[in-house]
């Protein structure tokens, strides 16, 4: 059958349109332009520790580097199971992304999981030299603004070129273990005033009947179960963005739609540090601060938390933080009484 030429001509834009789609997933799906990026010298016959990575030349490879390998297919496979919605990214959404241009690294810091060392750790590799030792830097001044720089403090152009080229990564942790250190440091520490401020007085006015006066003006006393019913009452989020240390990582550095090249775990914070330090080829430069803290845990804590929560606040808390779960491989806790 012969197919009138304005028919050709639609078919002809279809077909091109299709291949312009699969050329743009194809891009977000491998690291090439990672890969390019992270060899910077002279032409040499040696593979860069990116590409072995990503080539799959296993033998090559240390346990953790494997495991950084194996993560990346299981971020890309949840992706695309339980991320159907695309969606562009505004400068505004890159806030939490550091650059290091020295150094070609964009790291996404995520609110206790370790970032006050890994600010740290940039603050040393793009420094004046003024610290060589991360531990020298308070850690208040790791947080504060205009020490390091985020990308979104850059033009759209530049934006982009930097997310094509550099080493990115990011580090997560067991959500339900990150929520309950966020409490326990934010709500339980006599030290955080400010949040107890900002937040504790709106939850005991909102979640605890008959509040006591003092409870309402020093918000100090906030109980785990009213801190979840805050959590997962509609107005939290109507009225404001989450607060950093209790927001989703998916949400403060959109895995689906960076392609980060590394996924660390807190779990397996010192292997997965170094292996990222030397994946950037500063692993002479800087060391990761040795943790003083159990960072391998068994749920333990967070377990003795959920106990007093009630099954149907857990389904409502465990709907919320499902995507998180989900993406970073991290298993239904035991614990859990959702049904």
């Amino acid at each position: 059958m012969k197919i009138p030429r304005g028919g050709r001509l639609f078919l002809a834009m279809c077909l091109g349109s299709l291949f312009v789609l699969v050329l743009y997933f194809q891009s977000i799906t491998k690291p090439e332009t990672v890969v390019k990026a992270a060899y910077s010298g002279p032409r040499k016959s040696r593979r860069s520790p990116l590409q072995a990575l990503y080539n799959g030349d296993q033998p090559e490879l240390s346990a953790a580097q494997r495991s950084l390998h194996g993560r990346r297919e299981l971020l890309e496979q949840a992706c695309l199971s339980h991320s159907s919605k695309r969606q562009v990214l505004s400068p505004d959404d890159l806030k939490h992304l550091i650059v290091d241009d020295k150094h070609s690294l964009i790291y996404c810091y995520v609110p206790k999981v370790a970032c006050t060392n890994w600010k740290r750790v940039l603050m040393v590799l793009g420094g004046d030299g003024r610290y060589s030792d991360p531990l020298a830097i308070p850690a208040n001044q790791a947080h504060v603004a205009g020490n390091l720089r985020a990308l979104s403090e850059f033009s759209v152009p530049e934006i982009n070129r930097r997310l094509r080229s550099y080493l990115k990564f990011v580090f997560v942790r067991e959500p339900f273990e990150r929520l309950v250190s966020a409490y326990r440091n934010k709500f339980t520490l006599s030290y955080n005033t400010a949040f107890h401020k900002r937040y504790g007085t709106k939850i005991v006015r909102r979640h605890r009947p008959n509040p006591a006066p003092e409870a309402l003006e020093r918000g100090d006393d906030v109980s785990f179960g009213e801190f979840v019913r805050y959590l997962v009452d509609p107005r939290t989020k109507q009225e404001e963005p989450l607060n950093e240390h209790w927001e989703r990582v998916h949400s403060l550095c959109h895995p689906c739609l960076i392609h980060y090249d590394v996924v660390g775990k807190y779990e397996s914070l010192q292997a997965d540090a170094q292996a990222v330090l030397r994946l950037a080829g500063v692993e002479d430069a800087v060391r990761f601060p040795a943790s003083g803290k159990n960072t391998r845990t068994d749920g333990s804590m967070a377990a003795r938390f959920f106990k007093h929560i009630s099954p149907y606040y857990q389904r409502k808390l465990f709907s919320m933080y499902r995507m998180d779960f989900l993406l970073f491989n991290y298993s239904t806790p035991e614990y859990l009484r959702t049904r």
